[in-house]
């Protein structure tokens, strides 16, 4: 019998989405497995693999729609050799009269639009008035759509081809002048409005605060090039990043009381340590997970922080390796900055932003001198974490990457 293909929820806090690319076309056979669409989610893009086999019979929700609530019906997957269905069984048990005017404001209906391209012109039609006005040789552009956003319904069909159209011109990029300056709207992605929503919740109902200190690098600067000189043919290559991720863990374990995170009725100590990084991406930022990096060795971070920024880079991510960190990293080293505070990533309880290294003054006894030296700064959920913890955890880190053999024991 038919099965309705639902919008999955491919993250926690996923309730929508958008169909960004569809990678199996009306009739093909699919087999459980098999990638059939690509969702854009607040996470990520990501592949969408089926879970029954059969002929992909109809699909419901064309590319490019966003807002797509998870569970909606987006295809109609059938047996070779059973009849396709108009519309979902969802749709079908809410609205036995397809057609009538409250089906069609309902938010699954809505969602299940069908928009077709003729002539460089969205169309939205409904499955059953596409089929009618098919069998009656009506082009789709004839047509006047009563329905909400001009959806072509049965009516439509029925009444007939309204009086010709001119074929609209192609819509130039919205575009609004002020001071003589030209400004270039473009749409927030899924990916973007869930950041906005997600910072905006952490600065407003996390309680931050920072600490922030001075760390010399020279002695972790000369063991990255003793552990990359000994690497047989490049085999890996260690990073100051790499580097950093394993100290946090270990001051993390040195101090477990900041890896930690709040919730109304208790406070969660976790005994492992999964360090999210953050991942630069187009339109936003993603933290995949090194977990127990505490236990990893540097080559092993390494190899495998490497290939999740690649993977992240490319939105080949699954679920679980960017979901469920229990501390998080950002570095922004490498663009030279001094130093910068970072915002928390609920429901963890602290990020550590890491700066550039630098050649700075410092003072040795009565001496000065020229040292490599970093400024690092940990952000922290106040509610969980108190300020004399979190300066002792960065002093145990600051102990650590001072005495990077720790790093290698």
């Amino acid at each position: 019998m038919a099965t309705d293909i639902l919008m999955p929820a491919l993250s926690p806090t996923m309730t929508e989405g958008k169909l960004a690319r569809w990678l199996k076309a009306e009739g093909d056979t699919v087999s459980a497995g098999d990638v059939i669409a690509e969702i854009e989610t607040d996470k990520a893009t990501m592949e969408v693999e089926a879970v029954d086999e059969g002929i992909l019979g109809r699909i419901l929700i064309q590319e490019g729609v966003e807002g797509i609530p998870v569970n909606t019906p987006i295809a109609i997957l059938v047996e070779d050799g059973e009849a396709v269905p108009d519309a979902s069984s969802e749709q079908a048990a809410a609205a036995p009269k397809a057609e009538t005017a409250s089906a069609e404001t309902t938010p699954a209906a809505r969602a299940a639009k069908a928009p077709a391209e003729d002539k460089g012109e969205r169309i939205f039609v409904s499955p059953l008035a596409r089929r009618m006005a098919h069998e009656r040789g009506i082009a789709l552009d004839a047509l006047t759509g009563s329905g909400p956003n001009g959806r072509i319904l049965k009516r439509d069909v029925e009444k007939g081809p309204a009086a010709p159209k001119t074929a609209p011109k192609a819509a130039a990029t919205p575009v609004i002048t002020a001071s003589e300056e030209t400004v270039r709207r473009v749409p927030n992605s899924t990916m973007r409005k869930v950041i906005a929503r997600r910072l905006t919740e952490s600065k407003t109902q996390v309680p931050h605060f920072y600490v922030s200190i001075d760390i010399e690098l020279d002695a972790l600067l000369a063991l990255r090039s003793k552990l990359n000189a000994a690497a047989q043919e490049n085999s890996f290559k260690i990073s100051v990043n790499d580097m950093m991720i394993k100290a946090v863990a270990l001051a993390l374990k040195k101090v477990p009381g900041v890896n930690v995170q709040f919730t109304d009725a208790e406070t969660l100590h976790f005994e492992n340590v999964d360090i999210s990084m953050a991942v630069s991406i187009p339109d936003g930022l993603i933290t995949p997970i090194i977990r127990n990096a505490d236990r990893k060795s540097l080559r092993d971070i390494s190899v495998e922080a490497k290939d999740l920024a690649k993977r992240a880079r490319a939105g080949k991510l699954k679920p679980e390796e960017f979901q469920g960190g229990t501390f998080s990293v950002s570095n922004m080293g490498m663009f030279g900055v001094r130093d910068f505070a970072a915002i928390i990533n609920p429901p963890q309880a602290g990020i550590l932003a890491i700066a550039s290294g630098e050649k700075r003054a410092v003072v040795r006894g009565s001496e000065i001198a020229v040292a490599t030296v970093m400024t690092a700064t940990l952000s922290v959920d106040h509610r969980a974490v108190d300020g004399a913890l979190g300066a002792e955890w960065l002093n145990a880190l600051r102990d650590i990457v001072q005495n990077p053999y720790f790093l290698v024991v």
